[in-house]
C-alpha cells in the first residue's frame, strides 16, 4: 500500500486518511477551501480535474451526500496514489480514480455530469522551471493543460444548468471569466480569500453554471488568520478541526 518515501496523513474529517510523497505535489489550502467552497447535491455525479492525489474527491466524499466521484489526474504516480488512498479509505464505491489526459479522454459522455471541480495549474510562465516534467511544475504550471483545455471539457461533460467550482489565484480572473463565457459557462459565485484582513486577496472561489442567464455574486471576503498562526473559525470549521 505504501511505497518509498510515502507517507499517510491524517485529514482530520470522517477518519479519512490520504498517501503523499513530500518529493512531489501535496495537497495545500486551496484544495480544502474548494471542497468548502463546492455545493454537491444528494444523488449528483461529480467529475474532478486535475485530481492529483485525490484529495478533493476524498473531502468531498465526507461532506456531501454526492453519489459517485471521478478524479482525472494526468500524472500516473500521482493517479496511483490517490487510487490507494481511496482503497485505504474503503471508498472505491464512491471514487473512481483516472490515470488520463483530460484533453484526449472522451470516457465522460457529454452532458452527463453534475459537478465539475477543479484546482488546476496557476501559472502560465515557464522561466526558471529546469525540468517540465518534474511533477511539482507540472503541478503548478500549466504544462499539461491549461485553462482553455479543462473548460472546454468541463463544458462539455456537464449538463445544462450543471456546475463548475474552481480555485484560482485572483490576477486570472478576467482570463478565467472570458474563457468560461466562451464555452457557455457562466459565472454565478465569486469570493476572494485573504490571508489577513488587511491583506490582498491571494486566491479566487468561482462557480459558474452551464446555460444559464447572466447574473454573478460577490460574497464577502474570506479571511484565514485572525493574527499569526490563529486560524478564523470559518478556516478551522472548513478543516474540520
Amino acid at each position: 500500500m505504501i511505497k518509498a518515501g510515502e507517507r499517510i496523513d491524517d485529514l482530520q474529517r470522517s477518519n479519512l486518511k490520504i498517501i503523499q510523497n513530500p518529493a512531489y505535489f501535496c495537497f495545500g489550502m486551496d484544495a480544502v477551501l474548494l471542497s468548502g467552497f463546492a455545493v454537491i447535491k444528494k444523488e449528483e455525479y461529480t467529475v474532478d480535474i486535475g485530481t492529483g492525489t485525490g484529495i478533493i474527491p476524498l473531502l468531498l466524499s465526507a461532506k456531501t451526500a454526492g453519489r459517485y466521484f471521478t478524479g482525472i489526474e494526468i500524472q500516473e504516480y500521482m493517479a496511483d496514489m490517490a487510487k490507494r488512498s481511496v482503497a485505504l479509505n474503503r471508498l472505491e464505491e464512491r471514487i473512481a480514480i483516472i490515470h488520463a489526459d483530460i484533453k484526449h479522454y472522451d470516457a465522460i459522455e457529454s452532458g452527463s455530469v453534475d459537478v465539475v471541480t477543479s484546482n488546476p495549474p496557476y501559472m502560465q510562465e515557464f522561466h526558471g522551471i529546469k525540468n517540465i516534467e518534474d511533477s511539482v511544475a507540472i503541478a503548478r504550471h500549466e504544462i499539461k493543460c491549461n485553462l482553455n483545455d479543462i473548460l472546454y471539457k468541463t463544458s462539455k461533460m456537464l449538463k445544462n444548468g450543471g456546475r463548475m467550482y474552481m480555485v484560482h489565484r485572483p490576477h486570472r480572473i478576467v482570463d478565467i471569466i472570458c474563457k468560461m463565457r466562451k464555452y457557455g459557462l457562466e459565472p454565478k459565485r465569486l469570493r476572494f480569500v485573504h490571508p489577513f484582513i488587511d491583506k490582498e486577496a491571494n486566491m479566487a472561489l468561482i462557480e459558474a453554471r452551464k446555460g444559464t442567464g447572466v447574473w454573478l455574486k460577490l460574497e464577502p471576503p474570506l479571511i484565514v488568520y485572525e493574527s499569526a498562526g490563529k486560524y478564523t473559525q470559518e478556516i478551522i470549521d472548513t478543516y474540520g478541526y
